[in-house]
């Protein structure tokens, strides 16, 4: 099991009093897996995917990747479990405006030490169709461009895991689809496992499984979606 979630609760102080953002959640998702995350906004899919990717820490209950647990770890031993097995895409793209295309994508590569991060970004950019924008930087490319740049980013090193939170969400119809083929094939062919966060209910019915949020409960809404 690549992923496990166990009573996983998160809950934060409001002028109100606590707010239980999510109830003991429970899942567990194997290595390669296509996941989707589905729910009405506010529902929790967000904070679980930052639970589960690391980015923030539960208030009750565990999250294990690769039978680690990640609250028996300190910020730089979770950072680095970040960095050698997790990549992010998001709807916002959260490119370096001062860096170009093929330094955004080198990034991650170069904190986390891997030797060759030019040659990989170069090939990454190349398999999602900006070899010839490499050297342009986020405000000379289209919102689809600095996406596709954010995906080669994301599957630079690797990664075991790849969390999506609404990667189409900014995107026009035409646009978004072609960046969601992108992200399937991308991560065929490099036997990722993906857990997606998307309002879109076509995008969520391409993956194996589908995970619906409902006031911060968590059950299986499909499973082996073709």
């Amino acid at each position: 099991m690549l992923i496990q979630a166990q009573k996983l609760e998160k809950i934060v102080d409001t002028s109100e009093g606590p707010l239980q953002i999510l109830q003991p959640v429970e899942v567990a998702i194997n290595a390669g897996e296509t996941v989707a995350v589905v729910g009405a906004s506010g529902s929790g899919k967000s904070t679980l995917l930052s639970l589960l990717a690391g980015l923030d820490l539960a208030t009750k209950g565990e999250v294990l990747i690769d039978n680690e647990k990640l609250s028996d770890l300190d910020e730089e031993q979770r950072a680095k479990v970040r960095a050698d097995k997790i990549g992010f895409i998001f709807q916002q793209f959260l490119l370096v405006p001062s860096l170009t295309a093929l330094e955004n994508v080198m990034l991650p590569a170069e904190l986390a030490g891997h030797k060759g991060a030019e040659k990989e970004a170069r090939e990454l950019l190349a398999k999602v169709g900006l070899d010839d924008r490499w050297h342009h930087y986020p405000n000379q490319l289209s919102g689809g461009e600095q996406q596709r740049v954010a995906i080669a980013r994301a599957f630079v090193g690797q990664p075991k895991i790849l969390f999506a939170d609404e990667p189409t969400g900014n995107l026009d119809s035409k646009t978004g689809g072609k960046v969601e083929q992108l992200l399937f094939d991308l991560n065929k062919d490099y036997g990722t496992t993906l857990i997606m966060v998307t309002h879109d209910n076509q995008l969520a019915e391409r993956c194996q499984r589908v995970l619906r949020m409902d006031a911060g409960k968590l059950e299986e809404a499909t499973q082996d979606v073709a």
